[in-house]
């Protein structure tokens, strides 16, 4: 009998290890939840401190209708009502009326970035019209990108698998793409066809030290503009494979929903000009849209739906708007991305290109849209059919695979831009590894 319960305890007992967390097989469920967690990190209680700092009387009937009109982003997890990690600042960007009272109180300034667009614009246009043609005033820059994967994040002596963004090599406006050097002396540069372009590398983990990866890379970036006018644009040849590809549905974040057809026949009725659907596109999402913070992409079903639903949207979730818009018109369109360079405002950033039958690709940057410091017309619809001279173009779609393929599902498994980690354990999530790139402006 004795023989028996020691049999029966320890079966109970191996059961019940085999289902710790670590000794589950992969579940994207559970990895979502985990991912969730990690952007709604704030209580009530958090969210009511950073708006007490400009409106020190906040009520939580305020608090309720912001909620309601999305404009402060929670959900319930777990069962606790958890805030998005940017709530707070983000209802200052997306509601008018907390808008308002912020710039009352600190006013108004151009970001980073635009202090240098404001320069390279109108160096762009004047360029392109006395040169008569469309790619100009180069940059050239010297870029070491570093990822540290966090001390013992994988156990000592297991193998880290990284993937680094690198400049694409078969784009016209970024030219002369130079490796320099890589961390580890094995390493792999992504075939060109690749959406996603990338630098491979492997090491192990050891006990208690960061994993370090690095590249050094110089090119050049120009910028580009078209100045386009209706008249140049020709009906297209819907029968080409580039028409078909560019103007078709894409798993899962253009998606030809009646709501999204809905919206682009009542934008562009009662016109038939590719380029002037496509400016009414531009100027709406512009207008309707204000940037805010974005909860990763791996969490959100639908982008533009969600654009649509929460009234906000940063750079990607604007650009597959737009895409997703231009494409239910007729309008060829694709997804870019990598990032934007100006100095000491570097970030990640995405866009996008259509194609205008007569003219060819051009790039549209909806998340820039209509510049605040706008002079003239040129430079009002500069970024419908141009950018700027500081970017780094990585990626020409989204969600696409890697090379060599990678086990587990990315961290960004919509954009390619951070990098990607894991291990035979599992993927590695942005909260284990950081990165950082330092950027030498050859000719600024």
């Amino acid at each position: 009998m004795k023989n028996l319960l020691y049999i029966v305890f320890l079966f109970v007992f191996v059961s019940a290890c085999s289902t710790k967390p670590e000794n589950r097989p992969y579940s994207w469920d559970d990895d979502l939840h985990r991912r969730l967690l990690t952007d709604f990190c704030l209580t009530e209680s958090q969210v009511k401190d950073y708006i007490r700092k400009y409106i020190p009387d906040v009520t939580d009937e305020q608090m309720r209708q912001w909620e309601v009109s999305n404009a402060l982003e929670c959900m319930v997890l777990d069962g606790e009502k958890r805030y998005f990690r940017n709530a707070g600042p983000n209802l200052f960007r997306v509601d008018s009326a907390c808008y308002d009272i912020k710039i009352a109180k600190e006013g108004t300034a151009l970001s980073g970035s635009e202090k240098v667009n404001k320069e390279n614009l109108p160096e762009v246009i004047t360029a392109v019209k006395k040169e008569n043609k469309a790619i100009v005033v180069p940059k050239r820059m010297r870029v070491t990108y570093t990822l540290t994967v966090d001390t013992n994040a994988v156990p000592a002596g297991k193998l880290v698998r990284c993937w680094l963004p690198y400049p694409r090599t078969d784009q016209a406006r970024q030219r002369d793409v130079k490796f320099i050097s890589a961390s580890e002396p094995d390493y792999v540069l992504s075939p060109q066809e690749c959406r996603h372009s990338t630098l491979y590398m492997e090491k192990r983990a050891v006990q208690g030290e960061p994993t370090v990866f690095s590249e050094t890379f110089e090119y050049t970036s120009c910028g580009e503009w078209h100045n386009l006018r209706a008249e140049d644009v020709l009906p297209y040849d819907t029968t080409t494979a580039l028409y078909k590809e560019y103007t078709a549905e894409r798993e899962k974040h253009i998606v030809f929903s009646p709501r999204l057809r809905e919206l682009a026949a009542k934008l562009t009725a009662g016109e038939t000009n590719p380029y002037l659907k496509a400016k009414r596109i531009f100027r709406w999402i512009n207008d309707h849209f204000p940037w805010a913070s974005a909860r990763e992409y791996s969490t959100i079903e639908n982008i533009p739906e969600y654009v649509l639903d929460n009234r906000h949207g940063d750079c990607g979730q604007v650009s597959l708007l737009f895409i997703t818009l231009c494409r239910i018109s007729g309008i060829p369109a694709h997804f870019q991305s990598g990032f934007m360079m100006h100095p000491r405002a570097w970030n990640l950033h995405d866009w996008a290109e259509v194609y205008f039958e007569g003219v060819g690709w051009v790039p549209v940057d909806q998340s820039f849209g209509i510049p605040a410091f706008a002079r003239n017309a040129d430079e009002e619809y500069f970024f419908l059919g141009g950018i700027d001279s500081w970017r780094m173009i990585v990626n020409t779609d989204y969600g696409m695979p890697l090379v060599p393929e990678k086990k587990y599902p990315r961290s960004e498994t919509v954009d390619f831009q951070r990098g990607e980690v894991e291990w035979e354990g599992g993927n590695l999530y942005f909260p284990q590894w950081s990165y950082h790139m330092d950027i030498d402006y050859l000719n600024y």
